[in-house]
């Protein structure tokens, strides 16, 4: 991987392919962008492992919204072993209670459950209650790799002073920045001393169209120009 790290939504083999043909260092796994990413399918996975090598961050929530109960992250944890076994580096998710403060027993048993396989804790840290009280308890969180954040439930552009706040308290390592992200915010983002950022409807004409290799290439020569 080169300076600055570049993680690409691709819902298929063929976005994984121009991913990785567009300079990407790992793939977000997902299924559903109407829902905002959800599991993708194990049979999905095992594709995009036989054709692409990058590592494959995959997603493990089963409907909209940031809660889950007992028989979700029973399910959950079904899924990720079979998605572990179809090739999966990584899991993305994260649960906020009902009170919108983080749902850390819902949390850490699906940490238990992917262990000891990375996990990216997902954008409900941006949707909590107490923002910076979130961030105080995801970030303490065993085999935590980065935290998908704008900021802000409306993204990056209103998040901008959240996130220098999390690096000016020393977060600066696990942010993965992501969530409304346009070309405008990354030289604020490499000052603040960020260096991860997520694209997916930036690299696509929309959902229905496919990762474009020469728009990953002009986010990886952005990024790097720190």
């Amino acid at each position: 991987m080169t300076g600055s790290l570049l993680e690409v939504i691709a819902l298929n083999v063929r976005d994984a392919v121009a991913a990785e043909q567009g300079g990407a260092d790992r793939v977000e796994v997902v299924t559903d962008m109407a829902a905002d990413g959800l599991t993708p399918a194990p049979e999905t996975v095992a594709a995009i492992a036989a054709e692409c090598p990058l590592p494959q961050m995959v997603m493990l929530r089963s409907r909209a919204g940031f809660t889950a109960d007992a028989d979700e992250l029973d399910r959950l944890r079904r899924d990720a072993r079979a998605l572990a076994e179809a090739g999966a580096a990584g899991f993305v998710f994260g649960f906020l209670d009902e009170a919108g403060a983080v749902d850390l027993a819902a949390t850490q048993a699906l940490i238990h459950g992917v262990s000891p396989l990375p996990w990216t804790f997902h954008r409900a840290v941006d949707h909590a209650a107490d923002v910076q009280a979130s961030w105080r308890a995801v970030r303490l969180l065993p085999n935590l790799a980065t935290v998908l954040t704008s900021g802000s439930p409306k993204g990056v552009a209103d998040g901008l002073a959240v996130l220098k706040h999390r690096t000016d308290a020393g977060d600066g390592s696990i942010i993965l920045a992501g969530g409304g992200l346009k070309p405008t915010h990354v030289p604020d983002l490499l000052d603040y001393g960020v260096r991860a950022f997520h694209v997916g409807s930036a690299v696509r004409r929309s959902w229905s169209d496919p990762v474009d290799a020469r728009l990953v290439r002009r986010w990886r020569a952005l990024i790097e120009r720190d």
